[in-house]
């Protein structure tokens, strides 16, 4: 039987949520086995790049993360993204295939429907601050303590605005469906409707996987031991399969 040790490594690139940060992937990093490393990555306006400024495009977020990247892409890899990072994933992936550099072997995404589901709500960005709490307690992402202090609105106010309106003024365009897996997981109590979930059946010509788990939107904190099983059994299986 082959060693773990044998095996080779494969790196799990991690893209926020809105409003959220590298660190935001901390309890994976503790419950991830030894065939998967995870990394981690910042946007620019918080975690390890809080200074930098703000962007407010998904395309533009996408172009960032793929800088980053670029130089390790040679290497087995996989890319996972909840939310806001299941949306840049996706065009990351666009961008990687244009770029015809070595493409990753599974795309997993959470928490969000499939790009070709265009949201109703355009405008949530530039709403009054008391009603875009109201959207941000929607999305139980941002805890009472951070809603309820202005200090910390002013800090992480604009940081949420800014990603929310990458979501709200993202058009999609169809293009040809990529050959990479994509396995698909959703909460049962979030606004995500497994029909739409399993719209991303849309940009694969592989059988999408659609996992769901109790909770809401945040279930993946949750469930975040059995997330990293999914994870690297994933990605160990799509290696397999290129070998």
């Amino acid at each position: 039987m082959e060693k773990m040790a044998d095996r080779q490594q494969i790196t799990l690139f991690c893209i926020p949520f809105a409003g959220g940060s590298s660190y935001s992937y901390c309890e994976f990093q503790r419950h991830a086995d030894d065939a998967v490393r995870i990394e981690a990555l910042d946007l620019p306006g918080r975690g390890r790049r809080f200074p930098e400024p703000l962007l407010t495009s998904l395309h533009d977020m996408a172009d960032d993360i793929f800088g980053q990247i670029r130089g390790r892409l040679n290497s087995a890899y996989a890319i996972y993204g909840h939310s806001l990072g299941a949306c840049i994933g996706y065009l990351l992936v666009r961008r990687i295939i244009l770029e015809q550099c070595p493409p990753p072997l599974h795309l997993f995404v959470s928490g969000r429907e499939g790009p070709s589901v265009q949201g109703k709500e355009k405008h949530r960005h530039l709403l009054p601050q008391a009603e875009f709490i109201e959207v941000l307690k929607r999305f139980e992402g941002t805890t009472t303590e951070v809603l309820e202090n202005q200090e910390l609105m002013d800090l992480f106010g604009p940081v949420l605005r800014a990603d929310i309106q990458a979501l709200d003024t993202y058009t999609y365009k169809k293009s040809e469906p990529f050959d990479i897996p994509i396995t698909v997981m959703r909460g049962s109590e979030e606004s995500v409707l497994r029909a739409d979930a399993l719209r991303w059946q849309d940009e694969t010509t592989k059988k999408i996987s659609l996992l769901e788990f109790n909770g809401g939107h945040f279930f993946i904190f949750r469930y975040a031991a059995d997330i990293c099983r999914i994870l690297s059994q994933g990605v160990m299986t799509s290696s397999d399969t290129t070998v």
